[in-house]
């Protein structure tokens, strides 16, 4: 039997006790109907469906067996006790009855037009149903209206009041009086999928052939059925699932007292092992049974172990193990020094390559920069070689002859030397026409450019100004004018467009320049050749680029000249060159650090390098950019060495370190580099040391000096700390930094201090 069928007959059975109760009314029927149907013949996504469906259960509001049985109504109880006659007790019976017996209401929502559907008992008041709708739409009770057949419908009034009979049907309208703030809005179901209306009419068969009509409102209950699994049919492959009812469990009645209980659902398995008596039995052949022996081994019993002889057999096992494993370690071990010893044969002779690549590369731009000499630096150099190069000839010559030969062998010198040293200067002449050509162009450029931002977004904006414009427009000229090869026709064309160009503006330069220029366009057009103009031509452009650098003539040039347009500032900062006799900017003196009194210039002071010592200061400058780098790097505040100059770090790698290596004694001034010797202090030529670029690298990485080195060592670096300190005290700038050196003891405490030296043996 199915569960529906009983619960059909669970109805029938109650139909029957209905009879025989006098206070049993059908309208307290109770009934389950499932929304969705438990064949075993659904599948799996129709059963998921199930078990989210709402329970759909037929309940009558206010009215139930159970409620009349325990709570019968003060009306009723009223009967019972007397006092009124037989009809008026019937008349009074109905009355209350009737009161308690439901009606189904629908409620149009306006202005939406949805409608709602509901069983109410009809001795219900509007102002019942107000409170019921307020909480399930959400709105406050005292603004909602309903109106029957276009009227209003006081609160006090019951539906009984408004003609509903029982069981019967009637149609409200509902609208907010505020519908700006409260509007009315439809209540959505919580499962979409479920479309069984709120009420539904159940026929209940009261008698043999008496029917009722019982209207029955729709709980929609939020129990999700379980999934019990299934089997599936081997042939047809049909899947069937295990049903799950959707009823809902009954719970447990509350006693009223609370229970405790130490059993829980939880399995604890142990599992312990035991040692019991096994007996145990064999068959033999004897008289009547007969035991086949093709697979009977013969055991013979071995030589009897003591346990010491056990035991050593276990540890010479042992020992054998460990021979193996110690085996296995040496190998791996001789493997990975092999390994290091490969890695650092192929280091080495990587290092030696670099080396090597980094020296022929020296070589080659040194010969580059005698061959082709193009700054100060590289005439410097030639005539540092130069002088090398006289004084290995004047030993030679003095070694080697005496008397007249000597005095012949050193003019045909001298000779030489006057030889080469013109040939110098005509490569100077050549480079410096080359400079000026390139300082031109960098300038007129550099005027001629456009105005540049960085956007936020990275993008680089370009803007030409009407100075800008004008100087590119001058630039443009000026290189026509410089052009070679150029025939009449073009000549004559550009000197025309220079013409019309400089008489904008009416002043000496300009009618200058048209002069020229009329005089070249005469000469031209009489066929003169253009190696007799190239005076004129000269003229007319160095003319121009002064015409080029007034800022009256040209505006983007007046914020890139180096002279300022106030006479005023002219007087400050300058200062009388003995050499030149020439008053100069304090920025065209070379000072050193032990300078007190201002003597030559820059161009005194290299000229007279050139005609006496020719000394180079080109090793000791990359060697003072370097540290300079190397201390930007370690400290952005770094001071000293920016006061320093070439002749100063001359005087310390020369004079105090004896140019060479402290560690190596190597010579090469190419390799030498100042570092600190204490990298805990900032540098300075008290805390410095004199290394190669590869000691260099290990020096910055000894965290104590104190320890890495010995004490000789040390005590020889610290007394050459000391001169340094004593000569550089006499610049007030340096003597401030060894201020602050002693007011830290700790820092340089042992300079000069003897200590014993232990022998200590290990």
């Amino acid at each position: 039997m199915s569960e529906m069928d009983g619960e059909h007959d669970s109805a029938s059975e109650s139909g029957d006790v209905m009879e025989a109760g006098e206070s049993f009314s059908v309208e307290s029927l109770k009934v389950d109907v499932p929304t969705q149907s438990a064949d075993l013949t659904q599948t799996e996504a129709e059963l998921e469906e199930c078990t989210d469906s709402q329970e759909l259960k037929v309940d009558i509001r206010n009215l139930s067996t159970a409620d009349q049985e325990t709570q019968p109504d003060s009306a009723l109880t009223g009967l019972r006790q007397g006092g009124f006659s037989q009809h008026e007790r019937e008349i009074i019976k109905t009355s209350v009855n009737a009161g308690n017996a439901t009606a189904t209401v629908k409620i149009l929502l306006m202005p939406e037009g949805h409608m709602m559907t509901m069983a109410f008992t009809i001795g219900l008041t509007t102002q019942d149903l107000k409170i019921h709708f307020a909480s399930e739409l959400r709105v406050p009770s005292d603004i909602i209206q309903i109106t029957l057949n276009g009227q209003a419908v006081d609160d006090h009034q019951t539906l009984m009041g408004l003609g509903v009979q029982p069981h019967g049907t009637v149609q409200f309208e509902m609208s907010s009086l505020d519908p700006e703030n409260y509007p009315i809005k439809p209540v959505k179901p919580q499962h979409a999928e479920c479309s069984m209306p709120d009420v539904i009419t159940v026929r209940v068969q009261t008698d043999v052939n008496t029917f009722q009509d019982v209207v029955v409102e729709i709980e929609r209950a939020t129990l999700k059925k379980p999934f019990l699994g299934g089997y599936r049919h081997k042939v047809t492959k049909t899947e069937y699932h295990h049903a799950a009812v959707q009823t809902i469990p009954r719970r447990r009645p509350d006693r009223g007292v609370e229970m405790f209980s130490r059993d829980t659902q939880t399995v604890e398995l142990k599992s312990q092992a035991q040692q019991c008596t096994i007996n145990t039995s064999t068959q033999m052949t004897k008289i009547g049974c007969y035991v086949s022996n093709m697979k009977d081994k013969l055991i013979t019993p071995g030589t009897y172990v003591t346990a010491d002889e056990f035991h050593g057999k276990r540890l010479k096992a042992v020992i054998t193990i460990q021979t193996y494993f110690r085996r296995w370690q040496a190998m791996q071990l001789t493997a990975q020094l092999r390994l290091d010893k490969e890695l650092r044969l192929a280091w080495a002779e990587r290092e030696e390559t670099r080396k090597t690549e980094e020296k022929e590369k020296q070589i080659r731009a040194e010969y580059h920069r005698r061959m082709n000499p193009e700054k100060k630096e590289d005439f410097a150099l030639l005539y540092s070689a130069l002088e090398k190069w006289r004084q290995e000839e004047v030993a030679r010559i003095n070694a080697s002859l005496s008397e007249a030969e000597r005095k012949a062998a050193l003019c045909a010198l001298l000779e030489q030397e006057t030889q080469f040293i013109s040939s110098i200067g005509c490569h100077r002449i050549a480079a410096r026409e080359r400079n000026q050509e390139k300082a031109v162009q960098a300038f007129l450029d550099k005027c001629a450019a456009p105005k540049k931002w960085q956007a936020f977004d990275g993008i680089m904006t370009q803007m030409d100004t009407p100075q800008s414009i004008r100087a590119k427009e001058l630039r443009d000229l000026y290189s026509s004018i410089n052009l070679q090869y150029f025939s009449q026709e073009e000549r004559l064309d550009v000197l025309l467009t220079l013409k019309h160009t400089v008489k904008e503006h009416d002043c000496k330069l300009t009618q200058q320049i048209v002069e020229l220029i009329d005089r070249e366009a005469d000469l031209l057009q009489r066929g003169v050749k253009e190696n007799n103009l190239e005076g004129l031509r000269k003229r007319i452009s160095t003319l121009f680029l002064q015409y080029i650098k007034t800022p009256t003539f040209n505006p983007q040039v007046a914020k890139l000249l180096q002279v300022p347009q106030d006479p005023a500032q002219l007087r400050k900062n300058i200062y009388f060159c003995r050499g030149c006799s020439n008053y100069l900017h304090s920025t065209e003196f070379t000072l050193m650090t032990s300078t007190q009194v201002v003597g030559l210039c820059r161009r005194c002071s290299e000229l007279d390098n050139e005609a006496r010592r020719r000394e180079d200061f080109s090793h000791y400058k990359t060697i003072l950019k370097c540290l300079r780098k190397t201390e930007a790097e370690y400290s952005p505040d770094a001071k000293i060495t920016y006061l320093l100059q070439e002749q100063d770090l001359r005087y310390l790698v020369d004079v105090v370190w004896g140019a060479q290596s402290a560690l190596s004694a190597w010579n090469d001034l190419h390799d030498l580099v100042l570092v600190r010797w204490d990298k805990q202090w900032e540098w300075s030529p008290w805390n410095c040391i004199l290394l190669t670029k590869d000691e260099a690298a290990a020096h910055h990485k000894v965290e104590n000096v104190e320890k890495a080195y010995s004490l000789p060592f040390i005590r020889n670096i610290k007394h050459k700390h000391t001169l340094a300190r004593k000569y550089f005290s006499q610049i007030p700038m340096m003597a401030e930094h060894l201020h602050d050196v002693d007011s830290k003891p700790t820092a340089h405490s042992d300079l000069l201090v003897t200590k014993p030296i232990t022998m200590a043996t290990k």
